[in-house]
């Protein structure tokens, strides 16, 4: 089975979310963030539905998600590969936004699209111990903190798109299953071929 190349993309998607964050502060007056986020216009100018996931409402949004997105999608970019973990981020976030659309006036940020990546994690690694709430813990345990955090956080006002969080691991979640029924399935196909194995038995059983 050929190992895909590291391509750091959680990383550069950071880079990228911190230089578009620059460009609204040095554009803050003339209206950049509001011709990008997702609103009442996000219909007739659907780009917004992805480039809302590159914006952020102040410094500790931001330093948030990107900590979330290095963190996490650095590993799950490792598991299953730079382009399998790229679509999960961009589908999951597209798609937490086009339901999230129709619960806030409007809305920006990567969060969604994390979610995605937190929710493929809890399937793909369940097992896997991360730090959360101040804890170690396994992923499965910490992925239902959040969502259930994001659920009181729904009949509780506040300035958090819990239903963008919970809509993104909710594909998150289907992703992957999706990815790792197809990693076992690949597993089962790999074929051992007795020649080799005889071969370095006598180089190195001897």
């Amino acid at each position: 089975m050929k190992m895909q190349k590291f391509k750091f993309y959680a990383l550069k998607l950071s880079g990228i979310m911190i230089l578009i964050f620059i460009l609204q502060l040095v554009f803050s007056k003339s209206g950049f963030t509001e011709l990008f986020l997702l609103d009442g216009n996000s219909w007739a100018q659907p780009w917004r539905f992805l480039t809302a996931i590159f914006l952020h409402g102040n410094i500790v949004h931001l330093l948030y998600n990107i900590f979330a997105l290095a963190l996490f999608g650095s590993i799950l970019e490792q598991l299953i590969g730079a382009n399998k973990f790229l679509r999960i981020f961009l589908i999951s976030g597209i798609l937490a936004n086009l339901i999230s659309i129709n619960f806030y006036p409007n809305s920006l940020g990567a969060s969604g699209a994390i979610f995605g990546i937190i929710g493929a994690l809890v399937v793909i690694r369940p097992w896997m111990f991360v730090w959360a709430f101040g804890l170690p813990m396994p992923m499965l345990i910490a992925g239902i903190l959040w969502a259930i955090g994001d659920v009181i956080g729904i009949f509780v006002p506040d300035e958090i798109g819990n239903i963008a969080h919970l809509s993104g691991m909710f594909f998150g979640l289907i992703f992957g299953l999706l990815y790792k029924e197809r990693r076992r399935k690949i597993y089962n196909k790999i074929i051992v071929d007795e020649k080799s194995i005889r071969k370095w038995e006598k180089g190195f059983m001897r």
